[in-house]
């Protein structure tokens, strides 16, 4: 069992609301012409369109609830135009026989990767799983210095959805810690199901951890690890990253270096 499998029946109808990467990545998909290698894909979120595309696309998670999820969506859209599958499969130790014209670590789960270690192990496997001139692209948040640095654990209002099946609005609060020393946050989730009247009917506390990445150390652990960037986005939209940039879109290219990433 892993953390992530207590999200399974969660997390479609908590991030009901997260779709705007969606088309970003299923064009990057169309463009490799495939085949391409999502990790951390969770239930299928990004996948599934991807397929839809006609692009062949295999999903690797961690979680098996998680992938359970997705074959059953999978399975309930009927006939998929590109081939789909599943393999469960830690980012950090990829061990698979063949390669890809693109990998992609799309809404943050790159950030899974809690150790610089971590983030090199995954990097030489996503490498070596490459064809040569393969792409990489994964996004991530830009650290908010204001956020990291005020220190309060109130809960802070994260945003509402509708529960699909329901009807009942679901409020999502944020109540993280922050150990700036490791640059890891102790993220928990706090999600209240209210009923028509507003009554709470149920309340759900979900605990995770990311390592936040600083622009230049992100560009310079790739660059280490033997890639080349190629762009760096400040939305999914191709916007220049800038001060006012809220999220990271890294698109970095194999560069048939030879040599492992050490730092």
């Amino acid at each position: 069992m892993t953390l992530f499998d207590e999200w399974a029946d969660l997390y479609d109808w908590v991030y009901a609301w997260k779709l705007d990467d969606i088309p970003f990545y299923v064009e990057e998909a169309r463009k490799s012409g495939g085949p391409v290698l999502e990790l951390g894909c969770g239930t299928g979120r990004v996948a599934i369109p991807v397929a839809q595309a006609g692009v062949e696309v295999v999903g690797v998670d961690s979680s098996a609830k998680m992938l359970q999820v997705a074959r059953r969506k999978a399975k309930a859209i009927g006939p998929i135009k590109g081939k789909l599958s599943w393999v469960r499969g830690d980012m950090r130790t990829l061990s698979m026989a063949r390669k890809f014209a693109l990998v992609i670590i799309p809404y943050r789960g790159f950030l899974s990767l809690l150790s610089v270690e971590e983030q090199r192990s995954c990097l030489e496997g996503v490498k070596a799983h490459l064809l040569p001139g393969g792409k990489l692209v994964f996004d991530i948040f830009v650290p908010d210095l204001d956020t990291i640095t005020e220190g309060s654990t109130a809960p802070a209002h994260s945003w509402d959805v509708t529960h699909p099946e329901t009807g009942h609005r679901l409020v999502v609060w944020d109540q993280s810690r922050f150990d700036n020393y490791n640059q890891v946050i102790y993220v928990r989730m706090i999600i209240e199901e209210l009923d028509g009247t507003g009554e709470v009917v149920r309340k759900l506390y979900r605990d995770f951890q990311l390592r936040y990445i600083h622009r230049f150390e992100a560009q310079h652990l790739l660059e280490l690890c033997g890639f080349q960037v190629i762009d760096v986005f400040g939305d999914l939209d191709h916007g220049s990253l800038d001060e006012t940039s809220t999220d990271m879109v890294w698109v970095a290219i194999h560069g048939g270096v030879a040599s492992q990433c050490t730092v």
